[in-house]
């Protein structure tokens, strides 16, 4: 129940405060001015709105004021400075703005200052700088702009400036401040060279982060000795080149993020406590650094390493992530890669050079959720002991020299989300599956640049339940994978490589092309009502398009190019008001193109090779008697049980990977 607050309160209260995180809601009142006496009010966690009046004046006795976690709008009262014996200022988590206050004076006591999620602008001001009891300053999540100035006193312990739009160097003073614990600047515009030999006075830090700056870094002869109390240290997304061997935290160091810069060389230091070395996106080369035994997660990936992976990795027996991905690595895997650690989740070898077989044990009870083998030049048979991997959501071994039918034996993997097999040798009918209801979990099947051949698998296709009846609006939208990793996978669109450098849960799509399969498109395909993408392209299928991809309604890229596909588009097809990409070219179609909705976007290239079909975009004009039926009588012998097996063929479904709304494309580059 959400109630009022401020009602009569005697003039001789010392402290006001609400249960944290009740439900309390309106505006402060002018009247609190006449609370002389009050030393604490503290309003934390509620509803409280509008602006904070301008009535501070009188309250000289306050020691500690806390207005966070409100909806609190507009500027910071200018009476905040009559508040001289104030020891703690929270207005974190509100919606104020505007510029800090300038005059202030005299706040000789006060410790804490917490201004975090705001949308306060303008400079830091210069009293901030000179409070000689300050502990804690938390600034961050605002829009703060210009340099940071230099700190008068070294009583700090805590800054926190991150995610404004600060500029120029860090300042010498903050190198002087021998309590400092923790200090985060990241994502800001701070530039200008780093020496080690600046943190020599820093011994009592233990967090520091640098990131999404245009730092730069230079290692000190002298460095061995610096941080000793260090734990997490991030540097990602900088400008630092050369060689990286800062010797920091060597009992200590337990976070280590260096990605998104140009490091070309790494020392890998026997550091006993580390669990996360994050090094991608580097210009790393040689061979490839062996992680210390006590790490979790280890990603080294899109750099220049090459040679062969040593079986020393599966020390690492607390291994949770490993990602060696887009390097030049090679030579055959070594066989303990499956079972080296229970804790394994995520293995991603994508886009290297290994040949040989895939690992073919894996430990009972593991724990894998993503399995990425793309773009390599394995061989051999998928293996079967694949079937113990419970939790799997994501397998991916595209691109490779895999020869083998298809592994129906996979749809017993209940967590299954992702399957890819493209371009590989993979060969036969999909046929049958004993189990009742296969691949239930699966949203996202690629088979495309195989030998597959026969009728489109209409079993498979109706146990596709992830891709029907997917209610957007009562689902939370997020990312496949985790805090800690999330999964990325290349699509091909018009030919053209997109990498989704994450997965929304909501996307899904059928890519079946270029195969051999022949037939009919069954009739099924309309169950799949929650399709993003399908591509049927460049098989030996034929009949109609039949009227069943009319309930598509989420479709944005459908592809049945370079098939035998004969008679008319459907005029119904013009209700996808999310199709985006349209490809028909290369068939026997004939008669009127559809017109209206996102038909009028579509090109010559969405049909061309069809000498029988005529109107916009095409030169070819339609004549009298190719003049589309009307919609709705084709409605009505559909809905009547006419027999549509005579005219329309149908059954089957199939496979694209498409566009997806929401979902960050880049096109072959690195993710953000």
């Amino acid at each position: 129940m959400r109630l009022s607050f401020f009602e009569t309160i005697p003039k001789k209260l010392e402290f006001l405060g609400s249960y944290t995180n009740s439900q309390f809601l309106g505006s402060i009142p002018a009247s609190l001015e006449n609370l002389t006496q009050i030393t604490s009010l503290n309003l934390n966690g509620n509803h409280f709105s509008g602006k904070i009046p301008n009535v501070f004046y009188n309250l000289r006795n306050l020691i500690s004021l806390d207005l966070s976690r409100n909806n609190f709008s507009g500027h910071i009262p200018p009476s905040i400075g009559n508040l001289t014996n104030l020891y703690e200022l929270e207005f974190s988590d509100n919606q104020l703005e505007g510029a800090i206050p300038s005059s202030v004076y005299g706040f000789s006591s006060l410790s804490f200052v917490r201004l975090q999620y705001n949308l306060f602008n303008g400079t830091i001001p210069s009293w901030l700088y000179t409070l000689p009891s300050l502990v804690e300053l938390d600034l961050s999540h605002n829009k703060f702009t210009g340099h940071i100035g230099e700190f008068q006193f070294d009583s700090l312990e805590f800054i926190d400036l991150s995610m404004n739009e600060l500029n120029g160097s860090i300042p010498t003073s903050i190198f002087e401040l021998v309590n400092l614990s923790s200090l985060k600047l990241f994502s800001n515009n701070l530039g200008g060279v780093l020496e080690t030999s600046k943190f020599e006075k820093l011994i009592n830090l233990t967090d520091l982060d640098l990131s999404n700056n245009m730092l730069s870094l230079t290692m000190s002869v002298h460095s061995n000795s610096l941080l000793p109390n260090i734990q997490t240290l991030d540097l990602s997304h900088n400008n630092i080149s050369g060689m990286f061997s800062w010797n920091v935290g060597k009992d200590t160091l337990s976070y280590l993020n260096l990605s998104y810069n140009s490091i070309s060389g790494f020392e890998m230091l026997p550091w006993s406590s580390m669990s996360t070395l994050d090094l991608n996106s580097n210009l790393l080369q040689g061979p490839l650094p062996t992680p210390l035994n006590s790490t979790f997660f280890f990603s080294i990936s899109h750099n220049k390493l090459s040679g062969e992976i040593s079986p020393l990795i599966c020390k690492a027996s607390s291994m949770g992530v490993l990602d060696l991905s887009h390097n030049n690595l090679g030579g055959m895997l070594p066989h303990c890669l499956g079972n080296f650690s229970n804790d394994l989740s995520v293995l991603n070898l994508r886009r290297n050079q290994f040949h040989g077989i895939i690992p073919q044990t894996f430990l009972k009870g593991n724990s894998f959720r993503t399995l990425d083998f793309n773009s390599n030049q394995l061989e051999g048979l998928v293996p079967r002991y694949l079937i113990i991997c419970k939790e799997l959501e994501v397998l991916n071994l595209g691109n490779n020299k895999i020869n083998d039918t298809f592994p129906h034996w996979l749809g017993a993997l209940p967590k299954l989300q992702v399957l890819v097999l493209r371009s590989n040798h993979f060969h036969g009918q999909i046929g049958f599956s004993k189990i009742k209801s296969p691949f239930m979990s699966l949203r996202i099947i690629d088979l495309a640049h195989n030998d597959f051949e026969g009728e489109l698998p209409e079993m498979y296709l109706r146990s596709l339940k992830a891709t029907m009846n997917i209610d957007e609006g009562n689902m939370t939208r997020k990312y496949m994978g985790d805090d800690i990793y999330q999964d990325s996978m290349m699509v091909t669109i018009k030919g053209s490589e997109i990498e989704f450098v994450k997965i929304l849960n909501t996307f899904t799509a059928i890519d079946f092309s270029s195969n051999k399969f022949q037939g009919v498109i069954p009739e099924c395909i309309g169950n799949l009502n929650s399709l993003r993408g399908l591509n049927l392209s460049h098989n030996y299928l034929t009949g109609y398009i039949s009227l069943s991809f009319k309930i598509l309604k989420m479709l944005e890229s459908l592809d049945l190019s370079s098939n035998k596909l004969s008679g008319r588009i459907p005029q119904e097809l013009t209700s996808l008001t999310f199709l985006e990409v349209l490809n028909l070219s290369q068939n026997h179609l004939i008669g009127f193109i559809p017109q209206g909705s996102q038909f009028q976007t579509f090109g010559n290239d969405s049909y061309y090779g069809n000498p029988g079909l005529c109107g916009f975009p095409l030169s070819n004009r339609c004549t009298i008697d190719e003049i589309p039926y009307p919609s709705q009588e084709i409605e009505a012998k559909f809905e009547s049980g006419f027999d549509w097996k005579i005219t329309l063929m149908g059954y089957g479904c199939g496979l694209v990977i498409g566009l997806s709304l929401g979902c960050l494309i880049f096109l072959s580059g690195k993710p953000e």
